[in-house]
């Protein structure tokens, strides 16, 4: 495998031409990696990006919607078969290695949803294990909001079911017969659900959606895409205009998903729980929130059941603030592709500010870093801008006129160091991207 063309090939599939640089190290570096771990020459290779969720904050896991696109920074992966039943790995970014074998283990970090990757792959499907070496390298900044946690499971799975043959495996051809399918299991991985047959677990400790998944798996390069989930059903899409540039920018404050910023996040899951149980010890019964407040007067009668029965752990405020928060961000996706249309660049400026106000007032995810970010981008002249993704720290995006995108960010990173000069943001543009794809095998 030769790297420029691996990144070649992206670029071909509609990836930004100016990322092809980047992306022909990032090959270079995996395969070299990948040969390093002594198990023979890497035989295929995927890129898996990193996601942007425009709209649809804490949506997805409570069957809401969501406007999502693959971003041009993520993952590329390259892998072997390997003697034995050990699954080796490398992150050519760090030089870590992890070799797992049969028995579990008690990990932490990335190699923890490594771990949980593999566990849950040779338990669902018995017999299909057999040894692998695998490296990637991820120009994604970690722990920023664009789902690198996601996207390494994407990875490490779609490399282990390439070199396990797990497609042709009866288990796989009941369960996954599209994408959507498999994006849903591929979250599963993640957040510990049973998907049909193919029985859960603990997961990585994240009672998150598929969203995530969703981007990596189904975008659509130079579109966002309007998705409804549980179960995943693709709404629409519409292409950013030309002349429109989305910016992000981290704010330096890592949005971990582990101690108490998962409770953290993991809290807001539960007050949706919490909101669609109440829903159902009245009936008639419905399988998320979204599906319950597709009903006439649901709103009314949810906010009645509250008043009415108290909530162990929880107060009638958190869960009228919670309810109050889901119809306003489920609303914002279509509303938003409408905008993204039409060129409506006002249309989206105002949508951008009220699901902002929304983290911040209803929500309740947000921290000073990125309320400022969100605010200096707009001060900078941005057309729209928004926090997105789990919260609790991350990233913002901003969108602006395609002439003025590297004047913006400098500017942009500039105005907002000012104010945290040790944050040390990672700034980069986002025309949306290809999705996850196998470039040799």
């Amino acid at each position: 495998m030769i790297p420029a063309r691996l990144a070649g090939r992206l670029v071909e599939s509609g990836l930004d031409p100016g990322e092809a640089r980047g992306k022909t190290a990032l090959f270079d570096a995996a395969l070299t990696g990948c040969a390093s771990l002594g198990h023979g020459t890497p035989t295929h290779a995927w890129w898996v990006p990193g996601r942007l969720e425009v709209f649809g904050k804490h949506t997805d896991y409570a069957g809401g919607r969501t406007l999502i696109a693959a971003v041009p920074r993520g993952f590329a992966f390259v892998a072997a078969g390997a003697e034995g039943d050990e699954v080796h790995l490398l992150d050519a970014r760090t030089g870590e290695r992890l070799s797992l074998g049969p028995e579990q283990r008690t990990l932490t970090g990335w190699r923890h949803y490594v771990e949980v990757v593999v566990s849950r792959l040779a338990r669902n499907f018995p017999g299909a294990r057999r040894g692998a070496a695998i490296a990637f390298k991820s120009d994604l900044p970690r722990a920023s909001g664009m789902s690198s946690s996601s996207a390494l499971v994407v990875g490490v799975a779609t490399a282990l079911a390439r070199v396990w043959n797990l497609p042709v495996r009866d288990e796989w051809q009941r369960n996954i017969r599209n994408n959507a399918e498999l994006a849903t299991y591929y979250a599963c991985l993640e957040n510990g659900l049973t998907f049909g047959t193919l029985a859960g677990d603990r997961g990585v400790g994240t009672h998150g959606g598929s969203e995530d998944h969703a981007a990596m798996l189904l975008g659509r390069p130079d579109h966002v895409s309007a998705y409804s989930f549980v179960p995943m059903r693709h709404l629409d899409d519409a292409r950013v205009p030309d002349g429109w540039r989305f910016v992000i920018a981290s704010s330096g404050v890592r949005a971990e998903k582990t101690g108490s910023a998962r409770d953290s996040y993991n809290r807001l899951a539960g007050a949706s729980r919490a909101l669609l149980d109440l829903w159902n010890s009245e009936g008639p019964h419905s399988g998320s929130l979204a599906g319950a407040l597709s009903r006439d007067a649901a709103a009314d009668r949810l906010r009645d059941l509250i008043r009415r029965k108290p909530v162990p752990e929880w107060t009638g405020e958190a869960l009228e603030r919670r309810l109050a928060h889901f119809q306003m961000e489920d609303g914002l996706a279509l509303e938003a592709l409408s905008a993204i249309r039409q060129g409506d660049a006002t249309g989206m400026g105002e949508l951008s500010e009220f699901s902002q106000r929304g983290a911040e007032e209803l929500l309740g995810n947000q921290v000073p870093e990125t309320i400022e970010l969100v605010r200096s981008a707009r001060a900078c002249g941005a057309m729209a801008a928004c926090s997105f993704g789990a919260g609790f720290g991350g990233s913002v995006w901003a969108l602006v006129e395609t002439e003025r995108t590297n004047a913006f960010a400098t500017m942009w990173i500039a105005d907002y160091t000012a104010h945290y000069p040790s944050a040390g943001p990672v700034c980069f543009a986002a025309r949306p991207g290809p999705p996850l794809m196998e470039l040799a095998r």
